[in-house]
């Protein structure tokens, strides 16, 4: 459990406590699934810009002249199966990656709306329901995880 969770004082029960943990690793859990398909999308953007420019300058350059050609050369080219295969399996990867990273947010996302709607039952005696502004802010300064709203 994370020091700044197990710190809270006894207005904060430890049930509480973990929902806040679970909710904690599962905002890692999205933004590590996130940057992944960030990189990977880049990757693919890159391998995109370079097999453009391959079938430009390999391809495209040399039978610019005749469409018959072209095609010709197209299909004739030795390399150009793998790179377009390559080419499908990355975007294939990004997109198995983006809908992990919007499973990962649903997840991160309805846990979070689940927080704020029982907070009442969560700090529902009068001490405890005045000093939930402390946990509110911890949890936004320290983890970037905004509890006051239900939108983002």
């Amino acid at each position: 459990m994370e020091e700044v969770i197990k710190n809270l004082e006894d207005w904060t029960d430890p049930a509480t406590k973990q929902m806040l943990q679970n909710l904690v690793e599962r905002k890692r859990k999205y933004d590590r699934l996130k940057s992944q398909h960030q990189l990977i999308l880049f990757v693919a953007v890159s391998f995109s810009c370079f097999y453009f420019y391959y079938v430009y300058r390999l391809i495209y350059l040399p039978h610019f002249h005749s469409v018959t050609a072209l095609f010709s050369a197209f299909f004739d080219d030795r390399y150009n199966p793998f790179f377009l295969f390559a080419l499908l399996a990355v975007y294939g990867i990004t997109g198995i990656w983006k809908r992990k990273a919007d499973e990962a947010e649903e997840e991160f996302e309805a846990l979070r709306r689940e927080i704020i709607d029982k907070s009442k039952d969560l700090w529902d005696d009068g001490g405890s329901w005045k000093k939930r502004h402390i946990v509110f802010e911890i949890m936004k300064n320290h983890f970037d995880i905004n509890l006051y709203h239900e939108n983002k």
